[in-house]
């Protein structure tokens, strides 16, 4: 049964896009089948894949508009083995037919129910806000991964995901839960870094990755070469990272599987 995840976290710039994309090459280095769903306008993880946003036949807004299927619109990253469901500023105009649209909330959801038995998981990266795309991802998802900085407003915004999260599954989706929390672009010589992340695992538990990922050149530079970075520079430690990451990820799937 496919692993649907919506990556997402309303603050820009704390590594949302990076780990859709590193952790979709990591999963399948892994094996596993794994299909990456941009829904976001700016169609960073479309281009962070070496994927052209401008010239496709079709991408996510045709989808979610129904004019035309998951099937049809994927596209393979081939550096990687995995798939791409492609994005660019069309997705706007989507966001408001579903706003006005019947079941606009569900349309990512009912786009996927042909599909998601050819993939193991099935990551969505959604766009820096809580709208209308963000919520068609977490109706569509049965968990939440949330990637955030070790900073004073991160845990701010996150009650505010988390609400929102409780919403979602109260009404639409009772299925969903937060999947875990990933600490991002981590200095462990940063004395408010340790202390946010030492919160986190008081108030969260085991909802918080073991794995951290840390400031990264390498990891940084690998999207302008549109390459995730286990492809750009493998032995990085941001590469590392996300390796250790998906790892981590499949042996808890393990567990839960056992339990």
């Amino acid at each position: 049964m496919s692993r649907i995840i919506a990556v997402t976290n309303q603050k820009g710039g704390v590594g949302k896009t990076t780990t859709s994309v590193n952790l979709c090459a990591s999963l399948a280095a892994a094996e596993r089948r794994v299909l990456l769903i941009d829904i976001d306008p700016q169609g960073n993880a479309t281009m962070g894949c070496g994927i052209d946003k401008h010239d496709q036949a079709h991408t996510t807004c045709d989808v979610l508009l129904g004019e035309a299927t998951v099937a049809d619109t994927v596209v393979e990253v081939s550096t990687s083995n995995f798939h791409l469901l492609p994005s660019n500023s069309d997705l706007t105009a989507a966001e408001v037919a579903l706003l006005n649209g019947k079941n606009g909330q569900q349309a990512l959801r009912d786009a996927l129910n042909g599909v998601v038995g050819s993939y193991d998981y099935v990551i969505i990266d959604c766009p820096p806000a809580l709208n209308m795309l963000t919520i068609n991802a977490l109706v569509a998802a049965q968990s939440v991964l949330i990637p955030m900085q070790c900073e004073y407003y991160a845990l701010e915004g996150l009650s505010a995901l988390l609400d929102t999260i409780e919403q979602i599954a109260d009404t639409v989706n009772p299925a969903l839960k937060v999947e875990g929390l990933l600490r991002t672009m981590f200095d462990p010589r940063n004395n408010l870094s340790n202390e946010v992340s030492a919160q986190l695992i008081l108030h969260f538990g085991d909802k918080v990755y073991r794995t951290v990922v840390p400031r990264n050149v390498r990891l940084a530079e690998a999207p302008s070469h549109g390459l995730p970075v286990l492809q750009y520079d493998r032995l990085s430690r941001g590469a590392k990272a996300y390796e250790i990451l998906a790892d981590e990820m499949l042996r808890r799937e393990q567990q839960r599987q056992v339990a």
